[in-house]
């Protein structure tokens, strides 16, 4: 069966989300300092991979994210559980609980794979939107069916996993990964869910942080995966409207509403002819303050 009936509207988009180990209790208490956008509780990648570390970190995650809910009930909590054909999957559903904004799944590689998690979570009388992985060569490749299914709510591009999956490696100036980079967020943008950028694994630098996500923005992603506190005010910066950019978007607005009820089809502002594209940009500033996903609506 298709479950269709998760929270999916409107639809957040995060400039920040970042991450914190499942089994740091202490970190998980914290996130909130940096104020991003949302936090994911990490059972994958955060937690070695074996089965006495796994089984330790679940009820460890599970208590802080509820009291993590509790004392900031405006925060986005998710929690990454490991890849649906993993042997952790199955236990990692049970520590999920409603609170929380949604459930993180690494390294979804077709619709199939997603809808295996949508009728696991269905059995368990949740309807979790998915923050889906998109980390495999399989994964980009179907990135949009995977995005389009009823469930996914918002999705990442993980360079790292890619490029193992592949058998390449990382570069400074990441070309092995542009294409996916950029088919990950075409795919996002042809399904209307919110795409997170790749993360920086270099913690202390931030121009290298500010380069990699200006490029990130610049594909069209909405934000940034952060794994530092640090990285959260940058992501912002990057990701967020200027003061100025709000102003001129609104001002933009208006003027095509007045122009519109005077019955003009095509107007000048700040001696640039308007065209809808500008329009739509115009939206899309406003919407990515107001923290939705932007529309198609007339002026």
């Amino acid at each position: 069966m298709i479950v269709t009936n998760v929270r999916l509207t409107p639809l957040p988009r995060p400039r920040s989300v970042l991450f914190a180990p499942g089994n740091r209790a202490d970190l998980i208490a914290k996130l909130p300092r940096s104020a991003p956008d949302a936090v994911v509780i990490d059972l994958e990648d955060a937690i070695p991979g074996d089965p006495d570390a796994k089984s330790a970190a679940r009820p460890v995650a599970r208590d802080a994210a509820r009291d993590l809910i509790a004392v900031a009930p405006r925060l986005n909590v998710f929690l990454r559980v490991n890849a649906v054909h993993s042997p952790y999957f199955e236990a990692d559903l049970a520590v999920l609980t409603p609170e929380l904004a949604g459930v993180v799944v690494p390294k979804l590689e077709s619709a199939r794979d997603v809808q295996q998690v949508a009728d696991a979570l269905s059995a368990q009388g949740l309807d979790l939107p998915l923050m889906a992985g998109l980390e495999t060569g399989a994964g980009v490749w179907n990135a949009r069916e995977i995005m389009e299914h009823p469930a996914v709510g918002w999705a990442y591009f993980g360079a790292e996993d890619y490029t193992t999956d592949l058998g390449g490696m990382r570069t400074a100036g990441g070309l092995e990964v542009l294409y996916a980079r950029s088919q990950v967020a075409l795919a996002a943008r042809l399904a209307g869910v919110p795409a997170l950028d790749i993360v920086v694994t270099a913690l202390n630098n931030e121009n290298l942080f500010r380069e990699d996500a200006g490029q990130g923005r610049a594909l069209g992603y909405s934000g940034k995966l952060c794994i530092h506190p640090a990285q959260v005010a940058l992501a912002h910066d990057i990701f967020g409207a200027t003061p100025a950019q709000l102003a001129r978007a609104r001002a933009l607005l208006q003027a095509a509403q007045e122009a519109a009820r005077r019955g003009h089809g095509a107007f000048s502002f700040e001696g640039q002819m308007v065209d809808e594209p500008m329009l739509s940009a115009a939206r899309a500033v406003l919407a990515g303050a107001a923290g939705i996903t932007p529309q198609a609506e007339e002026v």
